[in-house]
């Protein structure tokens, strides 16, 4: 009996160092590589690449330019998104529940189609421009807004206003109206209310949402590039230039490791407020109520309709530029997938990038699935050493796509990993990116299976493989489906590692979007709308099984 429990443990442990040895090999290995790339580029200590950084003004500028436009897109995300948190806690409307799931279908997005949903409406091609033009026969376009920090920052708000949203409208409903309520009775007006009432009472869910959505918007990549270029590039973009176009690898890898250090930073400041977040309404919970008095109604209206202009416009705009030209129905763009052409260079067709993207994505969500199921198997272990391994499996969530398909090509590249021109490291990069989301999924359910169970089965006499097999599998089934429709979603939208280390053969949906969009003419144009298309749907469709199959312990997203 003692030698099957030594072996059971044995078997366990082997078992545990699976995930363990993933996250070793293929995330703490490059990103020692960088360092080492940027702090001994030719075997000895030299630090000149961060001197170049510190004393070039070109790159502090760029520097700050990164904190200054994630500054200005979490105002700007924050200042629409309170005032909607505020309506959708305070009130019960028809399809209230609908709209705030609708919402966070942006967020799902990859940034790739993004930036292209922008482009078709407010791009010198997009229908706006279009209907200035036609009512007041403009020849040139009336609005520029391409290659612009303002449509930059529109975009930004466009993808991230849902998370802000969904942390302030939970917080406050949790939190209760009665304050604000005696104060009414006690004689304060409107603006009272909101300074003395309710910005203190969403003060620390303000923060948390304040500090996520900074974060997203200072590794924003796909945004950036398409939309600003490099006039307007950031240290995602930065990073990318300087490995790809210039080849400078020293000081593209100083330029990651400053990256890596201020998302540690931020994400710091983030779990310490979501502690204060999670312990300030502990506990509580609170109704909304109908609206009574037309100023309640015209506060309802008003939001559903910035809602609807924010967040479903660019898409509608993105699917009807795919199937319409010059007024008339035309579904070129997407019969032309099966094409090659000349906007591509690959030596691939459009649909042959699909179906990678499919076949990529499977591979993928298989792996993030199993490594993060025991990932959180051994995080749910309790032991003083697993509080150590759960932060360890969200460091991918801390470090950029660009700055982790840069270790990649720098540190992959020697027999046995030599991996840089094997499509293999297209699905293992995706995997890592999915990981945390799987861990973040399957670990509540696991967490809420009552210990009594396990209990109830050894007494009668149940193994460990069947009680695994019986009870815990089962049970935490909800969440494994959750987490594979995370990782399906991320890997088939998964755009900055791609951009590094898709070869010729081996391309994404989201790589080819991004070539076709580089190279002129209406075609390839209108090929990149469809392929946009495609991947939304799917990503719309992934999104919508998510949110059916969601519930109380099913993710800590």
């Amino acid at each position: 009996m003692t030698s099957r429990r030594v072996c059971l443990r044995f078997a366990k442990g082997l078992v545990f160092l699976l995930p363990l040895a993933f996250l070793g090999v293929f995330f703490i290995f490059p990103i020692l590589a960088l360092f080492d790339i940027s702090l001994r580029p030719d075997g000895a200590l030299d630090l000149s690449a961060f001197a170049r950084l510190l004393t070039s003004d070109y790159y502090l500028g760029t520097l700050l330019f990164t904190v200054y436009q994630a500054l200005i897109s979490t105002i700007a995300t924050l200042l629409l998104a309170l005032p909607c948190a505020y309506v959708f806690a305070r009130y019960r409307f028809p399809g209230r529940s609908l709209l705030l799931s609708l919402a966070t279908l942006p967020f799902v997005l990859p940034t790739v189609v993004v930036a292209l949903a922008f482009s078709a409406v407010l791009g010198e091609r997009g229908l706006v421009n279009d209907m200035l033009r036609l009512l007041f026969s403009l020849d040139d376009a009336p609005i520029q807004l391409e290659r612009s920090l303002a449509i930059i920052i529109i975009a930004h708000v466009f993808y991230n206003f849902s998370v802000a949203l969904r942390i302030m409208t939970s917080y406050w409903s949790s939190m209760g109206f009665h304050a604000e309520e005696a104060a009414r009775c006690l004689g304060a007006n409107e603006l009272a209310v909101w300074r003395d009432i309710r910005l203190p009472v969403i003060r620390p869910a303000l923060l948390s949402a304040g500090a996520l959505v900074f974060i997203f918007c200072f590794t924003s990549f796909g945004v950036v590039l398409i939309l600003g270029g490099i006039r307007f590039a950031t240290l995602e973009v930065q990073i990318y230039y300087q490995a790809v176009s210039i080849f400078n690898l020293p000081l593209a890898a100083a330029l990651s490791l400053v990256q890596i250090a201020s998302m540690l930073l931020m994400l710091l400041v983030y779990t310490a407020t979501q502690r204060r977040l999670q312990l300030a309404h502990e506990g509580r919970s609170a109704h909304s109520a109908r609206p009574h008095t037309r100023r309640e109604r015209a506060a309802i209206a008003t939001t559903v309709a910035l809602m609807a202009l924010l967040l479903f416009s660019p898409l509608a705009a993105l699917v009807w530029r795919s199937l319409f030209i010059a007024g008339q129905f035309d579904i070129a763009g997407f019969t032309g997938l099966a094409e090659k052409t000349r906007a591509s260079l690959l030596f691939t067709t459009p649909l042959e990038a699909v179906i990678n993207s499919l076949r990529f994505a499977l591979i993928a969500t298989l792996a993030a699935v199993v490594l993060g199921t025991v990932a959180s198997f051994m995080i749910e272990e309790r032991g003083a050493w697993s509080r150590l391994v759960d932060p360890l499996f969200m460091l991918p969530l801390a470090t950029s796509a660009v700055t982790l398909g840069f270790g990649f090509i720098v540190a992959l590249d020697e027999p046995p990993l030599d991996l840089r021109s094997s499509w293999l490291i297209i699905p293992i990069s995706h995997a890592l990116v999915a990981l945390p989301f799987v861990i973040r999924s399957v670990l509540p359910s696991l967490r809420a299976i009552p210990p009594s169970l396990g209990e109830a089965a050894r007494v009668l006499g149940a193994r460990e493989f069947t009680k695994l097999q019986t009870i815990d599998l089962p049970l935490v089934s909800r969440g494994l489906v959750v987490g594979a429709t995370f990782a399906f979603t991320a890997s088939m939208g998964e755009f900055g590692a791609s951009l590094f280390v898709a070869q010729r053969e081996s391309v994404t949906i989201p790589v080819v979007i991004y070539r076709l969009l580089g190279h002129p003419g209406l075609a390839s144009y209108r090929q990149a709308l469809a392929m946009s298309v495609i991947l939304m749907l799917v990503c719309a469709g992934g999104f919508l099984l998510i949110e059916r199959l969601r519930g109380v312990g099913v993710g800590e997203f």
